[in-house]
């Protein structure tokens, strides 16, 4: 288990890392996710040992690793570049961190062979990395880490010097592996796909502060800000201005019926509000039980196969609801739009979900 507590970095008066502390369960993948600048990658850096933290503390199973230099710490680093050495085979590869602990020859060549194994680039041994692909490139990057039988795996943007389909494959590859190792793992990432593909659990952070940590569906579905709702979603959620007062509500100045408000905003006091609505949850309708039907015209429609995404504007301002691929629509057209605003989050003006307050 990986416990980072109180976790502080500052440089002169940068301060990049803020009392961040993050619990990464035995055999658990968490994800560090967030924009540049947010601190993930120097979380990263702090526990693999390549910086040092200005405050704060690192353990594995219960034991600080602060004060250990890098190599001591029994922690497997995937690179970005995957960091091979191109003069040497995959074997090679794989056997030099073995070298580095001065493990014994014929105890090496068994690691080594267990895996390129466990990898599946076992015939691949004796090519060099210019002769291989991306994908098993990546794959003799985690080999290394299997080799030293390390307690805990740190990835550092591991797919992001992949095409877009060679992306999702090892993706795919890289849970698998992880799960059949059963190895604490730890990845960072920009890429909120790859997060809530590879994550069992996320960590968001922005500007050095962890803003939520929970699974994938927790944080898509009950965002504890603003940031987390906006920052997780393709296409991202809506906000729409809410404003109760006399004990109704408006949207983006309509005023919304009794029975399409939801619980939540029945009983929060009166005031300014955001509303947050993901663009599944407005469909095309001309009735829906419980949900808010408004006129509106489609600027732009997106046909994206399996489903579409449609543009439109309140007030002014640029939405988007996605719906099935079957619809068919032109730009400029009119539709009726079904909100269901029962499936919103209500955030107040400070972006504070007012459900978790």
């Amino acid at each position: 288990m990986l416990e980072i507590t109180n976790l502080s970095k500052s440089y002169k008066t940068n301060q990049v890392l803020k009392n961040t502390n993050i619990v990464v369960n035995d055999g658990e993948m968490v994800a560090l996710l967030g924009p540049s600048g947010s601190g993930k990658t120097t979380i990263l850096r702090i526990v693999a040992g390549f910086i040092e933290a200005n405050d704060g503390d690192v353990r594995i199973d219960g034991e600080s690793i602060l004060d250990l230099e890098a190599y001591k710490r029994n922690i497997g680093v995937v690179f970005q570049n995957y960091a091979l050495f191109p003069h040497m085979t995959v074997r090679q590869n794989v056997e030099f961190g073995l070298k580095m602990k001065k493990i014994p020859p014929q105890e090496r060549a068994v690691r080594v062979e267990e895996a390129l194994k466990v990898v599946d680039m076992l015939t691949y041994a004796e090519r060099y990395p210019n002769q291989l692909s991306g994908g098993q490139q990546q794959r003799v990057a985690i080999a290394r880490v299997v080799a030293i039988r390390a307690k805990l795996m740190l990835l550092d943007e591991p797919l992001s010097n992949l095409d877009a389909k060679l992306r999702r494959q090892v993706r795919v590859e890289i849970k698998e592996l992880q799960r059949k190792l059963k190895i604490t793992t730890v990845i960072v990432t920009h890429d909120q796909e790859e997060a809530m593909t590879l994550g069992d659990r996320i960590a968001i952070l922005n500007d050095g502060c962890i803003q939520q940590i929970g699974t994938p569906m927790e944080l898509y579905e009950k965002p504890s800000n603003q940031f987390v709702a906006g920052f997780l979603g393709t296409p991202s959620i809506n906000f729409f201005e809410i404003e109760k007062k006399n004990g109704r509500c408006s949207i983006e100045g309509i005023t919304v019926p009794d029975s399409c408000m939801s619980d939540i905003m029945k009983k929060m006091p009166e005031g300014e509000y955001v509303l947050g609505l993901r663009p599944e949850h407005i469909q095309l309708s001309e009735h829906a039980d419980g949900a808010f039907c408004i006129k509106v015209n489609a600027s732009l429609v997106e046909n994206l196969g399996s489903e579409t995404l449609i543009y439109f504007q309140i007030s002014g301002k640029k939405y988007c609801s996605k719906v099935s691929h079957t619809i068919r629509l032109e730009p400029g057209e009119e539709m009726m739009i079904a909100m269901d605003i029962n499936h919103g989050v209500v955030f107040d003006k400070a972006g504070k979900n007012i459900r978790a307050l």
